[in-house]
């Protein structure tokens, strides 16, 4: 399932939603101009064995301090699939999540995921040398906000099974609970891929647990309200008195 937009409106702008879409494009770029780009994810991403100490970068990377990485590594991508599937992702979540808390909040909730998701995903493969790079671990943690907050909203999805094409409207707690069931099971059967699975499962328990922290007070969780289409305004015309005229005019 690819969710395509949901049904839940915002009251403000999605500042920094469209700010980190922005960022994360433009680095993108920026990647793409480097005549070794390879050289970028080693320097920026996070590497495992590097972070907790057991192995160490050549001084000609000019590699950062390993914990800037957690950081780093968040705004980087391999391709144009992984940063097109994960800027969807958080076009759709995103400005919700950011509108239950504020831009400051969301800004830091966002890079407190994205931190915990390298985290989890470096200490369950700590001797791995391979870099992490996305911002799948922060937007796994936003949709854990979003389940929280509206799971009752209604997510318009791509299904595509094969030679079967379809589209349908589901319950976002559907959408992302089959999403992040995925994320364990590939996890657990240590699936590989090239993906940071546990890196997701990470970012989300961290962002159902900070979502109770962030959220601006009086944001209710599992929300049940749902957007309402315009009523018509009725025809009050016929209720009105109507004078008789008389012969006089």
């Amino acid at each position: 399932m690819i969710p395509l937009h949901d049904d839940n409106p915002t009251s403000s702008l999605p500042v920094v939603t469209v700010s980190l879409i922005v960022a994360c494009s433009l680095v993108f770029l920026w990647q793409l101009s480097l005549p070794v780009p390879d050289a970028a994810v080693l320097r920026f991403g996070v590497i495992p064995a590097v972070l907790l100490g057991s192995a160490s970068l050549p001084p000609s990377l000019e590699p950062l301090p390993s914990g800037l990485t957690l950081i780093t590594a968040m705004f980087l991508h391999g391709g144009w699939l992984h940063l097109i599937g994960n800027m969807l992702f958080l076009w759709i979540f995103g400005n919700n999540v950011e509108d239950a808390m504020g831009p400051v909040r969301f800004l830091v909730f966002y890079l407190l995921c994205g931190i915990v998701a390298s985290l989890a995903h470096a200490v369950l493969l700590a001797g791995s040398t391979t870099p992490m790079i996305g911002a799948s671990g922060a937007i796994a943690g936003t949709l854990g906000a979003y389940v929280l907050l509206h799971p009752y909203s209604r997510v318009l999805v791509l299904i595509w099974l094969g030679f079967f094409v379809t589209t349908a409207r589901l319950p976002a707690i559907v959408v992302i609970g089959v999403w992040i069931v995925l994320q364990l099971l590939n996890a657990s059967l240590d699936a590989g891929g090239g993906v940071a699975w546990w890196a997701h499962v990470g970012g989300f328990a961290a962002g159902m647990l900070l979502v109770l922290v962030f959220r601006r007070k009086g944001v209710p969780l599992l929300d049940r309200a749902r957007p309402r289409a315009a009523r018509p305004r009725p025809n009050l015309d016929r209720y009105r008195p109507r004078r008789r005229r008389g012969p006089w005019g």
